[in-house]
């Protein structure tokens, strides 16, 4: 054995003891999870052990690796009562933002990775997807409604610049006169304006920033490579002055972290011309639970309690209830009352008077290229 790395069979170590596992802080400068723990899936868990010769002091800090992956169809599908479109499209897997709280980050286990670091450092890029998308468009079959991106992982995360893959799923969109919409934290969004205006014309695109914090330390603490609060309120301003549809999302309220900017974050954001807004509630599913406790431990720990409690209030003392129309807004004395602020500052800053309506009239079937579908685009 090296010293590094400690193999012992048997699920993660419980949320307790995570504090055994927590990385060196300089090794995860600019990262969001404090520990890397093992996946629900993997027989092992592995833990940083020191056998005395200052082994650990030798590992590297965590960069950001890409891999490329390679699926056979790019559409996903769902049929959740409680969400505003059925199908999505995430050109990546994992995100770079490490936004602590982010409710994909479960989804690393079943690539044998850790929901903690690996999701925001070992990521996969899918560059296919322009193509894919053109031709499952193109299958006779298809009926076309409105696509969401960012469902997942940020279409607009830090490796988009290189990979411009949420660029040409966009272009591809735009030929097909196909209706999208976008749920992002980076100003990066504004890199395809000349795209997203020109949809926007035809009622085909409309774009929401999540906006979790005005305040800039919180908001680095919690989403350490999203874009600032500002930049993403100057976002909402660019984009509703050329014409898109722009939205802010509350998300996610965090009880006792926070709930109290609400107000706040609704006002600025209806200043800089968005039209709808929207909110959640903290989610912690699986690993989330674990994660975000480690989080609230090296942050907030006079906190940690408070903010457990709360949180289980809203799930009916859970820690989180996944039920269809609870799931995003709770239920309980604390969930009525950040529903009713969250209706009165909308109705003070005339927000939701009017939503933004995609249409699927402009649709165009692309020209399926290659192979038998060529008989289908004559």
């Amino acid at each position: 054995m090296d010293g590094r790395l400690d193999d012992t069979r048997g699920p993660a170590p419980v949320a307790d003891d995570a504090h055994d596992l927590n990385i060196e802080r300089e090794r995860r400068r600019g990262r969001g999870s404090v520990t890397n723990a093992s996946g629900r899936f993997e027989p092992l868990a592995k833990m940083p052990f020191d056998d005395g010769w200052q082994s650990l002091d030798e590992l590297p800090a965590f960069k950001t690796y890409v891999q490329v992956e390679k699926p056979r169809r790019i559409i996903t599908r769902n049929q959740s009562p409680d969400l505003g479109f059925d199908r999505s499209i995430n050109p990546y897997r994992g995100c770079e933002h490490g936004c602590i709280y982010c409710y994909a980050r479960p989804t690393h286990a079943f690539q044998g990775l850790s929901p903690g670091l690996d999701f925001e450092t070992r990521l996969f890029v899918k560059p296919d997807a322009p193509e894919l998308l053109a031709r499952e468009l193109a299958a006779p079959g298809y009926e076309p409604r409105m696509i969401a991106l960012g469902t997942n992982t940020d279409p607009y995360q830090p490796i988009e610049k290189q990979w411009q893959v949420t660029r040409r799923i966009l272009e591809v969109l735009r030929d097909a006169g196909h209706p999208v919409g976008i749920v992002t934290k980076s100003a990066l969004v504004l890199r395809d304006l000349d795209i997203l205006s020109d949809m926007a014309r035809k009622n085909l695109a409309k774009v929401a920033l999540s906006v979790t914090s005005l305040d800039h330390r919180l908001a680095r603490a919690m989403e350490p490579r999203a874009s600032t609060p500002q930049r993403r309120l100057e976002a909402i301003r660019k984009l509703a002055a050329a014409g898109v549809p722009a939205a802010v999302l509350v998300a996610p309220i965090v009880p006792a972290i926070n709930d109290a900017e609400i107000e706040r974050i609704l006002d600025a954001a209806a200043a800089a011309g968005a039209s709808e807004a929207g909110y959640i509630m903290l989610r912690m599913p699986l690993e989330i639970k674990d994660l975000f406790r480690e989080w609230l431990r090296e942050h907030f720990p006079d906190k940690l309690d408070h903010v457990i409690a709360l949180v289980r209030d809203l799930h009916g003392g859970k820690d989180y209830d996944p039920t269809f129309g609870k799931r995003q807004t709770g239920t309980g004395p604390y969930a009525w009352s950040i529903g009713r602020r969250f209706e009165l500052a909308c109705k003070r800053l005339g927000l939701n008077q009017r939503r933004a309506r995609l249409t699927s009239a402009h649709f165009k079937r692309p020209r399926a290229v290659g192979g038998q579908l060529d008989l289908f685009a004559a």
